[in-house]
């Protein structure tokens, strides 16, 4: 069983596959604080039914990438492990000015999203902050576009505005909001899905192409009902990807 491991900002997704077929998947909070030891427990206690034979990682926090990297080496010391990061054969050819800023989890997702739908793609990943990555039709990573997240804004509004608070993040009865909860829940909702709408018509005409639209993240399905132009969802595209990087690494 190969065990992928997505560290992002707010939470933290496990998965097991066993060949291409995920079997399990999990998520739980990021805590850059934690140690190895303390992430050898949670592991060890979700994979208790999987036989783990290989590991794939990525990770956009590095204090806790160091310390699954201590917690790889002492819980599962024989298992082949494979950490994106520069230098990993990704297949992914990176056209930015300075690849190296590229994040592990967009290089992954422009692995995956290439081998399941083609190109060009626009990937729009919904987590702590909403990003919009490009691929061409050949499978490069072209760059994109990064907006606030959703829960960061409403975090940000509540946080600022006397009278304004944090409200469940659900679709409202109606655009023109009858109440305060549901002028906020309009607001977040449909203003991330008029964003994300703008963005993609935007970097299709500068694609000049018709790009497959895939919707990911742990909030993208906030939105994809609301939205005219999110194609797929696809939650585990970064789990999918990890699992295609060990494969080529191994």
């Amino acid at each position: 069983m190969l065990l992928t491991i997505d560290i992002g900002n707010t939470n933290t997704v496990l998965g097991v596959f066993d060949g291409e077929d995920l079997m399990d998947s999990w998520r739980v909070r990021t805590n850059p604080h934690s140690t190895a030891d303390e992430l050898s427990l949670l592991f060890r206690g979700l994979l208790l039914d999987y036989d783990v034979d290989g590991i794939s990682v990525c990770s956009t926090v590095p204090a806790a990438l160091r310390e699954i990297r201590r917690m790889v080496v002492r819980a599962f010391r024989k298992v082949p492990a494979v950490v994106v990061e520069p230098g990993t054969r990704t297949g992914v050819p990176i056209l930015i000015d300075n690849p190296k800023e590229a994040g592990a989890d967009r290089i992954v997702n422009a692995l995956a999203a290439h081998h399941l739908y083609g190109g060009p793609a626009i990937i729009v990943d919904f987590g702590t902050s909403t990003n919009l990555d490009v691929v061409s039709s050949r499978g490069e990573f072209l760059g994109g576009a990064f907006a606030p997240g959703i829960e960061i804004a409403l975090d940000a509004l509540a946080s600022r505005a006397a009278q304004l608070r944090n409200v469940e993040l659900i679709p409202p009865r109606s655009v023109i909001g009858k109440n305060t909860v549901e002028c906020l829940q309009s607001g977040m909702i449909y203003g991330v899905v008029g964003q994300v709408d703008g963005l993609v018509r935007r970097i299709s005409n500068e694609l000049d192409a018709d790009p497959v639209v895939i919707a990911t993240g742990g909030l993208a399905s906030l939105v994809i009902r609301e939205s005219e132009t999110l194609q797929h969802h696809e939650p585990h595209l970064t789990l999918i990807g990890l699992r295609l990087i060990f494969e080529k690494n191994t």
